[in-house]
């Protein structure tokens, strides 16, 4: 399975940055799809902006721990069809939306259809080798990092050009293109064995170890500060420009920052969450995410916010695969698909509370409040990760191992030096 797992990866990796690149084209500019459907007022564009963001992971909290459990019984790589031709269909349906209340209504369709990332990962972290999950998890991760980059700008610029609502149909479309390139190519090795057994139970395996309920916590802090910042993001460059004739492209350029560099680094936490203690990588990402949050508001004009963006990308890359990572070590694999459906069921609430809370919370403050607030959230998290997400001298003992081990398949590989 040496090269096979590595040929999935691949495969699955430049199906989700199609898939993503899609995606993240949409999100930068929904505030301004939402003024172009009739919300004028700049108090309701922000509370309407708040939940539309929200929308999609309202139901998804609910079906992706199904899905995933669904996977573990039926195939992971069904799953992911499912996940990425639902996604096709739902923005085709948000692209015919004819005011802001059918958007809302559609993007929840979306969240209950969808769930593509939780089912990638789960069929990718069942299909590797354990002593190379780190990895896995973390180059997986540098996709969506790389839709985040490219997404964004070719959004903007699309948007700019033929219109916010034709972006939809082209994200159905490659969505589609990602679905066929996945069920023409992956293989599922590992496929799950069929045991009875119920979603309750993956639940308790979770709410009985303390460990996965503090990185369940984690996965909802850090989630909902990074997402709080994704509806106001366009309104606080809006700010700062004298002209906003081109505001959409602007901030779809500015936006991709944070995926560029998430991509650089991705990989990288990856590779130290196979070689040292996840803990430790994980609380020095919070602790640089949220001072790269927090200096947006010394920012006087655009150019000074690429490499704070930059710096912010650069810690963002470690703070969800780490987390994954470290699940995916405490979990069986018979349970993979299950309970890394719960895991991001939880980076759906993070998701779900971050932009709901700062629609209220600037309208009754400022956007410059909501970058200090997810600076906080981040770097009191920090601690919580590096005190509670603790290895047992067992598993550390195992790092050494697979650190010798990994070095010795590379070298067979011949893929050290890559």
């Amino acid at each position: 399975m040496g090269v096979s797992w590595r040929k999935n990866l691949y495969i699955i990796w430049t199906a989700q940055l199609i898939a993503m690149i899609g995606m993240s084209m949409v999100i930068p500019f929904l505030p301004l799809y939402v003024k172009d459907l009739g919300i004028t007022e700049i108090s309701e564009v922000k509370r309407w902006s708040g939940l539309v963001v929200s929308g999609v992971f309202i139901t998804a909290f609910i079906a992706t721990p199904v899905w995933g459990w669904l996977g573990d019984r039926i195939g992971r790589k069904k799953m992911v069809l499912r996940a990425v031709f639902g996604l096709a269909v739902s923005q085709c349906l948000i692209g015919l939306s004819q005011d802001v209340v059918q958007l809302f209504i559609f993007r929840m369709v979306q969240g209950a259809l969808s769930g593509f990332i939780a089912s990638a990962l789960a069929l990718v972290s069942s299909n590797t080798p354990k002593e190379r999950s780190g990895y896995a998890i973390g180059f997986l991760a540098s996709s969506t990092a790389a839709g985040n980059l490219l997404g964004p700008f070719i959004g903007g610029l699309l948007a700019d050009t033929f219109g916010y609502r034709n972006v939809f149909f082209i994200t159905s479309v490659m969505c589609a293109i990602s679905g066929i390139l996945i069920f023409l190519f992956v293989k599922e090795f590992n496929k799950p064995i069929y045991k009875k057994s119920d979603i309750r139970e993956n639940y308790k395996l979770i709410f009985n170890n303390n460990r996965l309920k503090y990185a369940l916590l984690l996965l909802v802090i850090s989630a909902a500060s990074n997402s709080m910042i994704q509806p106001l993001f366009a309104l606080f460059i809006e700010r700062k420009l004298t002209q906003t004739e081109y505001l959409a492209t602007i901030t779809g350029s500015i936006f991709g920052v944070v995926g560029l560099f998430q991509v650089i680094s991705s990989s990288i936490w990856g590779k130290l969450n196979d070689r040292l203690e996840i803990r430790k990588n994980l609380a020095w990402a919070m602790i640089g995410a949220g001072a790269g949050y927090a200096l947006h508001i010394v920012s006087t004009g655009i150019w000074e916010l690429v490499p704070i963006r930059a710096l912010l990308g650069l810690c963002l890359g470690g703070v969800m695969p780490s987390l994954f990572s470290f699940i995916n070590k405490c979990i069986p694999d018979n349970r993979k698909g299950g309970i890394m459906g719960i895991a991001s069921s939880f980076t759906m609430l993070g998701n779900l509370i971050g932009p709901v809370t700062s629609g209220y919370i600037s309208s009754v403050t400022s956007i410059d409040f909501i970058f200090i607030l997810s600076g906080v959230i981040l770097i009191s998290g920090s601690v919580l990760a590096f005190s509670k997400l603790k290895e047992t001298p067992k598993e550390h003992h195992k790092i050494r191992q697979k650190d010798k081990a990994m070095v010795k398949e590379e070298i067979a590989a011949g893929t050290l030096n890559n």
